[in-house]
């Protein structure tokens, strides 16, 4: 079943085009990995995914969008504010309840954050908040997950970690990646960008990381 279909001629910001002659749809059910350099556009890919998707959608932005002086809990429990009442999610920022913090408790555990759900994010390290911002779009009851980079701040054995629970509890999922080996093997299919195009869209299946290297020279139109 096809949940998105982008037909566009140009797309940008402020008038100047980013992305041209976008021709693309994703199915549900798709792993799919975006990569090509840095400024390819992968990033104004991903909002636009996101923008077109609405609620159904939880998303990881690069900057990560965390409340630094807020606790793991409540960050992750974001993912959730908009489904929730006012009064409960004033009562949770003051004294949370023991019903959402056992429904916070198993992502956190997920992710190996759970020893850290009271400690403020400002205290982590930014590999911890890179998890905690994942924790918050796995709490978020959309099935469709979008995140810009979200293991750089990990080593690779806490990528495959982070990886594998995104695939658990998402069935669509749509990543920017930087790390070509690891796209492989995570996604089912490939999208790469170069020169503000579409390039190549294939199955990930067989492909090699040396694969994908035309994606990253001659940058420059």
């Amino acid at each position: 079943m096809s949940l998105l279909k982008i037909r566009e001629d140009a797309v940008g910001y402020n008038g100047a085009s980013v992305l041209r002659e976008l021709d693309l749809t994703i199915e549900a059910g798709e792993r799919i990995a975006l990569v090509g350099e840095s400024g390819s556009g992968k990033t104004t890919l991903l909002n636009l995914i996101y923008s077109r998707l609405g609620a159904s959608a939880a998303l990881v932005p690069q900057e990560l969008g965390l409340v630094q002086a807020l606790s793991v809990f409540h960050n992750v429990y974001m993912g959730r504010l908009h489904q929730r009442s006012v009064w409960r999610n004033l009562r949770n920022l003051f004294l949370p309840l023991k019903v959402d913090i056992g429904l916070v408790l198993p992502v956190l555990k997920t992710l190996r954050l759970d020893d850290k759900i009271h400690a403020s994010v400002g205290e982590l390290s930014g590999g911890q908040q890179q998890r905690t911002a994942v924790g918050r779009a796995l709490f978020h009851p959309g099935d469709i997950l979008i995140a810009d980079e979200p293991v750089s701040a990990v080593d690779e054995h806490q990528a495959r970690e982070i990886l594998k629970a995104v695939t658990v509890n998402k069935p669509t999922v749509v990543l920017a990646m930087h790390d070509r080996a690891l796209a492989i093997k995570f996604a089912d299919r490939l999208i790469g960008i170069k020169n503000g195009v579409i390039a190549l869209d294939e199955p990930a299946s067989g492909m090699k990381p040396s694969d994908l290297d035309d994606l990253y020279k001659n940058q420059s139109l």
